[in-house]
């Protein structure tokens, strides 16, 4: 297409956010001739790389070396200290130093692109122009709201006195005793950091469970794996109140009961849209009742030329599906290919939790509502070879989730409609099944695989 933007216009595409999703939309116009103007009053990477997925990954992989210099020294292995200690200010430098290299990796990329990086804060005025915070217009006829999400606390007595996720990545050195509130990714992943890493946790949950939307099986398995590494979890425990107690936070519960004292408090309660104060009602842009911008299967608001991804809106919250949808959207938008659109059914998932848990497609009880008792489920339940040798408690739950079409209750006729993984290396097995499922694969295509052996991997081929 012509680089040349519309009459009277600055620039073709406007993107508000330079995250993933806006990142990924920016590069992606860019390379079929659109003139981009990106505006990111912050650093390169929006939460996943400056305090989400990537600096959390990092402390992981800390995490993980963590526990198995426990196991090593179960099996045999001499080890000068008695528990691992992780040096947190030199793991942290080489943690920032790894997303400095990602900060600039950007920068050469925008400039290669020639995308205008404007590092300054946009607002809405018109369908076709953003407003920069030192005045300065920019009109174009595609504008890209991609402005995230940032944590919330909630609104009870004493929440200054806790941390949310991003005071998680200000640590320097790990709590003694940690309470987290919350139920969800975030508050599982950093209590199986924090534990590893050698403080004592305690998680509360106002529900019964954990992380809603996976499935239940695999869920309370984790809170027995969590239960052996040392994770206390309360359910049904709503934090009403926060106070001090010397240095120390104490927690008082909707009966009014008081926790233990913890030398540090997260909370894990949730993310709220990046959506206020840019102009989005002004110009007619809907809410929806939390904040989230509305859009349809396309990406696009209800003002024509206006288009929202990401954590801003409604979506699956998740980095890989902002860029897939960012790039879909600027191939529809600059492409030529009109019906471009990300589609959102059964897209995998992992959970960074010790040990990892992934899912891709229906759970059983989102299949039960669907198709009822027709559902079949295969499970393996095992422990891993390296927990085994150790003689460590830890387990792993794999589990199908199947549909029988066509008749029959033969496996040849069962459709695999979700895979459930919960164990060392999910996180690297479901991506390759995860195209399976999106390709209809059925249990018969399973079993026909020969298994690698011995991995954890052969269970999903090897279930009966």
């Amino acid at each position: 297409m012509s680089t040349t933007p519309a009459h009277g216009a600055d620039f073709d595409l406007v993107v508000l956010g330079g995250g993933s999703g806006g990142l990924a939309a920016a590069f992606r116009a860019a390379e079929h001739g659109a003139r981009v103007a990106l505006l990111e009053p912050g650093a390169l990477g929006g939460t996943c790389v400056n305090v989400g997925c990537v600096p959390k990954k990092a402390m992981w992989l800390a995490a993980d070396l963590a526990q198995k210099l426990v196991l090593a020294r179960q099996l045999g292995f001499t080890l000068a200290d008695a528990t691992p200690v992780l040096d947190w200010p030199a793991f942290i430098a080489h943690r920032q130093r790894y997303i400095g290299n990602i900060h600039a990796s950007y920068q050469q990329r925008l400039d290669a692109a020639g995308i205008a990086l404007l590092a300054t804060r946009g607002r809405l005025v018109a369908s076709d122009t953003v407003a920069c915070a030192d005045g300065v217009r920019l009109r174009a006829p595609q504008i890209l709201v991609a402005t995230g999400g940032r944590p919330q606390r909630p609104d009870i007595p004493g929440a200054d006195l806790g941390m949310d996720s991003d005071g998680f990545f200000r640590l320097v050195a790990a709590p003694g005793r940690v309470a987290i509130i919350g139920g969800g990714y975030i508050a599982v992943e950093l209590a199986g950091v924090l534990q590893s890493l050698g403080s004592r946790v305690g998680l509360f949950v106002r529900g019964r469970g954990l992380l809603r939307g996976f499935d239940d099986d695999l869920t309370t398995q984790l809170v027995e794996d969590y239960r052996q590494h040392g994770v206390r979890a309360h359910f049904g425990s709503e934090v009403l109140s926060v106070r001090a107690q010397g240095n120390a936070r104490v927690l008082r519960d909707a009966d009014g009961n008081d926790s233990d004292a913890f030398d540090a408090l997260v909370f894990a309660t949730g993310r709220r849209p990046n959506s206020d104060g840019i102009g989005l009602e002004e110009v007619g842009v809907a809410l929806g009742p939390r904040g989230h911008v509305v859009v349809d299967d396309f990406q696009r608001t209800g003002v024509a030329g206006i288009h929202a991804l990401g954590d801003v809106t409604d979506r699956i919250e998740l980095t890989p599906v902002a860029i897939a949808a960012a790039r879909r959207l600027m191939d529809r938008l600059f492409g030529g290919q009109p019906g471009a659109r990300l589609d959102y059914a059964d897209i995998a998932t992992v959970l960074f939790s010790h040990p990892p848990l992934g899912k891709v497609g229906m759970t059983e009880a989102e299949a039960r509502q669907v198709h009822g008792d027709a559902v079949r489920v295969h499970r393996a339940g095992f422990r891993p070879m390296l927990h085994a040798l150790a003689d460590s408690p830890q387990r792993s739950l794999f589990k199908l989730v199947c549909v029988p079409e066509g008749g029959g209750e033969a496996a040849r006729n069962q459709r695999v409609v979700g895979i459930h993984l919960l164990g060392e290396g999910a996180d690297e097995i479901l991506q390759g099944f995860a195209v399976a499922l999106k390709r209809g694969i059925t249990l018969a295509d399973l079993h026909d695989t020969v298994a690698i052996h011995p991995t954890a991997a052969e269970e999903v081929v090897l279930m009966r």
